[in-house]
């Protein structure tokens, strides 16, 4: 049947795995080497091409191992090692190609560049946020997994450019810590803060004199610095801090559109996601990386589609007085200032 779907209706298979026949042939050959099982003299081991169609129908459906046992007729408990395998074969095979953290200064200004040219947001390295997902309550977890939407998640911590590619995971903090908590103990922020990655010196904004360091933009759940710019508070705003806002948000969406094409594609990430802990781990980082292979060669149709509800205003809003450096208080107004400049607005 699904042979018979690829020759004659390619939007049909399309829509089952996420991908058309000719990324199924590229990504089938990249696995194939850490999937293929051996025939014994009792049976024939399942091939490739079905473990691989299994997983990515899991991803795309979410649907139960029951399901897709009916579909693919290989038992249940079959199928629960085969996806969690795959998942890692894939992660493990695409990464270092579609998944990597840029290390030269040239990486880190093609994507500031882009962020200047297609968001108005100059000096700017990537957006940053962190997505929960959902999952059933692990096993002697207590709440270390139950957040503040009262479900049970891990986090997904990203760092998108402008073109709603992951350059940086982090996956499997737990469901109860902040957004700004997992970032600071994630290996980007000791890359980070150790000056590991690279990152170019500062530069000037356009048009203009004045240098500024390269910076990440985040949301009012991450704590400002001199390499993260966050929005103004809500209240009391004057209009050059709007402008800020406006722009800022701007630029951030990336990391929101991304999260968003992702779940519209793999919607397994929209349900309560029933295995391990470990295993959703594994789903999350292949999703990821697929996600990336993908919209590589994406048509613009689906990308502008997953924008069209997208409020272009900072909807967190934070009462908590934090204790801001200087430096990074500074470097956010010169931001601001050149916004409503006539070299910046």
């Amino acid at each position: 049947m699904i042979e018979q779907m690829r020759s004659e209706d390619e939007n049909a298979f399309k829509g089952m795995f996420r991908m058309n026949g000719v990324q199924f042939d590229f990504l089938l050959e990249k696995v194939r080497p850490l999937i293929t099982k051996k025939d014994t003299n009792m049976r024939k081991s399942i091939s490739a091409e079905t473990r691989l169609m299994i997983t990515l129908k899991y991803l795309s459906s979410g649907d139960s191992y029951r399901t897709l046992m009916y579909l693919f007729r290989v038992p249940h408990n079959t199928i629960s090692g085969i996806i969690p395998s795959t998942c890692k074969a894939i992660f493990s095979s695409l990464r270092e190609e579609y998944l990597k953290v840029p290390n030269t200064c040239e990486e880190w200004k093609k994507i500031a560049d882009d962020f200047q040219s297609k968001w108005n947001f100059p000096n700017c390295l990537g957006a940053l946020d962190g997505k929960h997902i959902v999952l059933r309550c692990p096993k002697n977890s207590g709440s270390l997994n139950f957040n503040y939407k009262h479900n049970f998640s891990i986090v997904l911590m990203a760092l998108v450019d402008a073109n709603y590619k992951f350059t940086y995971i982090d996956v499997g903090c737990k469901g109860r810590i902040s957004d700004g908590g997992v970032f600071n103990r994630s290996s980007l922020y000791h890359a980070i803060e150790n000056n590991l990655l690279n990152i170019p010196s500062p530069y000037c904004l356009p048009g203009t004199t004045i240098e500024t360091p390269y910076v990440i933009v985040a949301d009012d759940a991450f704590a400002l610095k001199s390499y993260i710019m966050k929005p103004f508070n809500f209240r009391n705003q004057d209009k050059s801090q709007q402008v800020f806002n406006y722009r800022l948000s701007r630029a951030r969406r990336m990391v929101e559109s991304a999260f968003g094409i992702m779940a519209a594609r793999f919607r397994l990430l929209r349900t309560n996601i029933e295995i391990s802990e470990n295993n959703v781990k594994l789903c999350v980082l292949a999703i990821c990386v697929l996600h990336n292979f993908l919209v590589s060669d994406e048509d613009e149709i689906l990308l502008s589609d997953a924008l069209l509800n997208f409020n272009e205003t900072c909807e967190n809003e934070s009462t908590n007085p934090i204790n801001y450096s200087n430096e990074a208080k500074e470097i956010r107004e010169l931001f601001k200032s050149y916004f409503v400049s006539p070299a910046g607005e």
